[in-house]
């Protein structure tokens, strides 16, 4: 692979530039076109966990990176941080993390090849392309970590759990009818605004979604520890004493 100088970047800060240049560098990330360019479709039914699937290549030019279909995406994905650890505790499945700023992405891509973690991709992307990026029924979970709330009501149709989104989740996720399984077609919120968190429960509902667990103190539950890995943000924001909320959901 050619390496990309930073100076290729139409961007001003030197070290913004930096960063974008090691994203683009980096084999477990993606731009938008270049991930739709190098995955190979196959049966978008979703499988178990473990099982091998000939879906969306991911190690296209990209060693250790299983040609495997996407299990679990992050988006929103920030630093990727988070993504990384759910990636090394759980090696038979494949996960993606979502941004649209490469900058902050290209970390947790780092993390992840300086620890040998090879089942974890980050994909430069906008979360209203997030339909565009994986095939219908392929997910088994999508995690949505401290969006913006977008606190104004003229931008409420920007927020990740407003039904416009809530509807390409509920295609994107395995749904497929009777499924007992656990872990599979579930969507996981975490979040820190209580008034968003609550408007995003009224959504989910209005939707047809169901709540399997729900916290508003998500760090005083006995919640799976899974779900307490940390964001980057969340490390601040709880030194500063602020509580998150969760919740998981699947759609009835």
């Amino acid at each position: 692979m050619t390496e990309i100088d930073p100076d290729q970047f139409i961007i001003t800060r030197k070290r913004k530039k930096y960063k974008f240049a090691k994203f683009a560098n980096a084999r477990n990330c993606f731009e938008f076109d270049e991930w739709q360019t190098t995955q190979r479709q196959g049966n978008s039914t979703c499988a178990g966990p473990g099982l091998a699937q000939t879906g969306v290549d991911i190690g296209e030019g990209a060693p250790g990176l299983a040609r495997r279909r996407v299990d679990v995406v992050e988006i929103g994905a920030g630093t990727g941080l988070f993504v990384v650890e759910l990636a090394a505790r759980h090696p038979e499945l494949v996960f993606a993390g979502v941004d649209v700023k490469a900058d902050r992405l290209q970390k947790g891509a780092y993390e992840a090849l300086e620890r040998g973690i090879d089942n974890v991709v980050f994909i430069r992307a906008r979360a209203d392309q997030i339909d565009e990026l994986f095939p219908p029924d392929s997910l088994r979970a999508i995690w949505l970590t401290f969006s913006d709330p977008f606190p104004k009501k003229r931008s409420a149709g920007r927020r990740l759990t407003h039904p416009i989104y809530l509807k390409k989740y509920a295609n994107l996720l395995c749904l497929r009818p009777g499924l007992k399984q656990a872990g599979l077609g579930e969507l996981y919120i975490k979040h820190d605004n209580l008034e968003f968190f609550q408007w995003s429960l009224e959504q989910l509902v209005a939707e047809g979604w169901r709540v399997d667990e729900l916290s508003f103190d998500l760090h005083e539950s006995e919640l799976s520890d899974n779900y307490k890995i940390l964001t980057s943000y969340e490390q601040r924001w709880l030194e500063e004493g602020r509580t998150t909320q969760f919740v998981r959901a699947h759609r009835s």
